[in-house]
């Protein structure tokens, strides 16, 4: 065994991040380290490097203990990481990365000669043909991730740790980065692998170790679990045979509302490939997929945040289209530049990170709701003070947002709170398609129902909504379709009856032979 981790666990103001963590890595192996937001994969991966204090337990690398307190001292016993946002400088020559800090030198200068022979020997075996002198930024996402792999196992050379190493990189790229960690796996390196994509997982890894909600769930061969069994631990849910399905208990079916909005063929390359998708009023688009498929960034092209490389939005409500044929006859096409845009057109958009991207939490509740409805109008026409006042009291009656007033700092309240007031903005503009990206994530029982009870309200008024949700009870319960996104793209639509916890998860499972090499 190359390294050891005992009963790792690490607290943060009353919470426990990682509770009584083991983990083990063995020289020559691959290990995937598995789990959703929150399961405490970063934090251990920080306690490891030095980046943070444990709490408690003990870490050994070949049967020493060691306790680095930081990321140079963890580096030095044999620790590399590599993250998936390259932390080299993009501004220096390659030669200058690979040897930064442990330049050679004669009578205290840099030897130049000598940095590019090292240099040269560092990437020797990696398969680049690339030209040492050149700024390291101007070469593609993929030959940064392989000059950091070179400088950290250089440097290192005992534990290589892969934080999502692949996120940005295409095909291609991805089976060349394949190829250099296969090679250092069978040098005897210990390489830790984290990632999103399982057919990655299935295809370069021999063993997972599953967190969930700071503990470990299993640790086991890749041959030996199934992708079922392992969405199922990394959910926390188990499929019984004879599944109980909320929305057929409840007699929900598929909405069958006038053709709304029309996505053709609509992709970004490096975070979505091209997808079909045609929205209805009042219904409730389910989006689901673990961590890392493509929910967000769907969510972000759609709403102009991130440019579209490909295909077309068409408005088929307002052209008169219905949505088939060449172009759909009268349909107008949407140039979804940004979000003003989209917002132009009539759709709302709540983030997940409420607090990084949702709200201005400096402003008041007031000036957070109408922020949507004043860009819409320009900011040559303000609204007036009594409107936003009049606005702001509505809205804090109908969703009960819990405050001592519109003047309040909504940074100020609480989670479910403050994404009440983020849905009282799009609101208040009146979307016909409204997105909500994790609409119940962080808050209280009483919000989570109020906000599902909410969805409802709106559709049933002719809005459409696309719920985005980690909550497959949730999803399943509210939704009338469900998109299944895996690896970056749409693997399954489930509609009405079909829609169960068994049949997206098991879409979210299915083996896709495109995407998978065969197993190390």
């Amino acid at each position: 065994m190359l390294l050891a981790i005992q009963s790792l666990t690490k607290t943060f103001v009353g919470m426990k991040a990682l509770d009584g963590v083991d983990f083990e890595l063995d020289r020559g192996e691959v290990h995937a380290l598995l789990g959703e937001n929150g399961a405490g994969k970063s934090t251990l991966i920080k306690c490891l490097t030095g980046a943070y204090r444990r709490d408690a337990g003990t870490l050994l690398l070949d049967d020493a203990p060691i306790s680095p307190d930081s990321t140079a001292q963890a580096q030095a016993l044999g620790i590399g990481t590599v993250y998936q946002e390259v932390n080299l400088l993009p501004n220096l020559t390659v030669a200058q990365n690979l040897t930064f800090g442990h330049e050679p030198r004669r009578f205290g200068i840099v030897d130049t000669r000598a940095q590019r022979r090292q240099a040269a020997a560092m990437l020797d075996g990696y398969g680049l043909a690339i030209d040492l002198d050149r700024d390291l930024g101007s070469y593609s996402v993929a030959v940064q991730q392989l000059v950091a792999i070179a400088r950290a196992v250089a440097l290192s050379g005992k534990v290589l740790i892969l934080d999502e190493p692949t996120a940005s990189l295409d095909d291609r790229e991805v089976q060349m980065l394949f190829a250099v960690v296969r090679r250092l796996r069978d040098q005897g390196l210990g390489i830790l692998f984290v990632s999103h994509f399982l057919d990655q997982v299935y295809a370069l890894c021999d063993r997972i170790t599953v967190l969930r909600n700071g503990r470990k769930i299993v640790t086991t061969r890749c041959d030996e679990l199934d992708r079922v069994r392992l969405i199922e631990h990394m959910l926390g849910r188990e499929l019984a045979a004879e599944e109980h399905d909320a929305r057929r208990a409840e007699g929900h079916t598929q909405a069958a509302g006038e053709p709304l909005l029309a996505f053709e063929q609509v992709g970004r390359r490096g975070h979505i490939e091209p997808f079909d998708l045609s929205v209805q009023r009042g219904e409730v688009i389910g989006m689901a997929g673990l961590l890392g498929s493509g929910r967000t960034e769907t969510a972000e092209v759609m709403f102009g945040i991130k440019r579209a490389h490909s295909g077309r939005v068409r408005d088929v409500e307002s052209g008169g289209g219905d949505g088939g044929g060449d172009g759909g006859k009268g349909a107008d096409e949407l140039h979804l530049r940004g979000p003003r845009d989209a917002i132009a057109a009539g759709f709302g958009f709540a983030p997940e990170d409420r607090k990084t991207d949702g709200i201005v939490a400096e402003l008041s509740i007031r000036e957070n709701i109408i922020l949507a409805l004043q860009a819409r109008r320009g900011w040559m026409r303000p609204i007036p003070r009594a409107e936003q006042q009049r606005l702001a009291n509505d809205y804090i009656a109908r969703l009960d947002i819990r405050t001592s007033g519109p003047e309040k700092a909504i940074g100020e309240l609480s989670g479910g709170n403050q994404q009440k007031v983020v849905l009282a903005r799009w609101l208040a503009m009146n979307p016909r398609f409204l997105i909500l990206d994790e609409p119940t994530r962080g808050i209280d029982v009483g919000a989570h129902a109020e906000i599902l009870s909410l969805i409802r309200e709106l559709t049933a008024k002719g809005m459409a909504v696309l719920v985005i949700s980690s909550e497959l009870d949730e999803l399943i319960a509210v939704s009338d379709r469900v998109i299944v996104l895996r690896d970056r793209r749409q693997v399954a639509t489930l509609v009405g009856a079909e829609i169960g916890l068994e049949a997206v998860v098991q879409a979210i499972a299915s083996t896709d032979t495109r995407a998978e090499e065969t197993p190390a």
